[in-house]
């Protein structure tokens, strides 16, 4: 199949990297031209809008940071709908608010145009190896058309519900990996503070109760002090930000969200915003003074 390709950034390129890999035509775009110039050496090919990506294919997918930047991809000028042939389909692959997507796919059902929402989870590793967890909202039908394709990109792919519920399902994911994180770094703290060797305590009980994806990847982090982004904290506090305006909406309590938040507005006033969100580890040793890790 030819796929169209929007947005190139941590994800979204080798994201789009799995679908040449398994034989499918890729037609990319992204502001970055840079981005676009890399994926083309694997085998894309470059357009020069989202819209002349629209023209050029039957599905599009949009890998993209915020609510603001797919709608613009998607409604604003030069965007998918200027380019698309009635039928066309939207995967929108960003971790958004949900009421976005689902005044985005409106504005598609109006142009006969049908979408979906796919949010993923996993992180840059999992992306690249392609074991993404994904997370779909839409039509029931349409999620069977296009699932093939999304598990060139993950090893999962769930229907969760009408648009929207996708990205619902990523809000609650983020919630409960924030506050891991957050809670990995304060054990560990705890652990270095106290004289014990965080290594061993992490061999001790990864196989327990308290084991986890996000233990097994988050605590060697800390230990080695490798803040390298897999996943940044700006891009976290964002979907954060997202988690609560869509709590205060339904009128969900959110009180350790609303925590783990602020611990990490600390973090990007400290300047370590474009650290993986383990770098939580940081606000527990300005508070201590203790780092776990070297």
């Amino acid at each position: 199949m030819k796929i169209g390709f929007i947005g190139l950034g941590i994800m979204g390129r080798p994201m789009a990297r799995n679908l040449l890999k398994a034989g499918h035509e890729v037609v990319c775009y992204d502001v970055n031209k840079a981005n676009v110039d890399d994926l083309v050496k694997s085998g894309a090919t470059a357009a020069v809008s989202s819209a002349d990506v629209a023209r050029q294919v039957p599905l599009v997918i949009t890998m993209l940071p915020n609510s603001p930047h797919v709608k613009s991809a998607v409604l604003g000028e030069k965007g998918v709908l200027e380019g698309a042939k009635e039928g066309l389909i939207i995967v929108d692959m960003s971790s958004i608010a949900p009421l976005a997507s689902q005044e985005i796919e409106k504005a598609c059902a109006a142009k006969g145009v049908r979408m979906l929402d796919a949010p993923v989870s996993g992180g840059e590793p999992k992306a690249i190896d392609g074991t993404l967890a994904i997370m779909v909202g839409g039509d029931k039908d349409l999620f069977e058309e296009v699932k093939d394709v999304l598990l060139k990109m993950g090893s999962s792919a769930v229907h969760c519900g009408p648009i929207g519920a996708g990205n619902t399902t990523k809000l609650a994911n983020q919630v409960i990996v924030a506050l891991n994180i957050a809670a990995v770094s304060e054990a560990f703290t705890l652990v270095r503070m106290a004289g014990v060797d965080p290594t061993l305590v992490f061999d001790a009980i990864k196989g327990g109760l308290a084991g986890s994806t996000v233990l097994n990847a988050k605590a060697p982090m800390m230990i080695e002090s490798n803040f390298a982004p897999g996943f940044k904290i700006d891009l976290h506090i964002k979907d954060l930000d997202n988690v609560l305006d869509t709590g205060h909406g339904v009128g969900s309590p959110l009180p350790l969200t609303s925590l783990v938040r602020e611990m990490m507005s600390t973090l990007r006033a400290d300047g370590f915003g474009q650290d993986d969100h383990s770098a939580l580890a940081r606000y527990y040793a300005k508070l201590s003074g203790t780092k776990i890790g070297k």
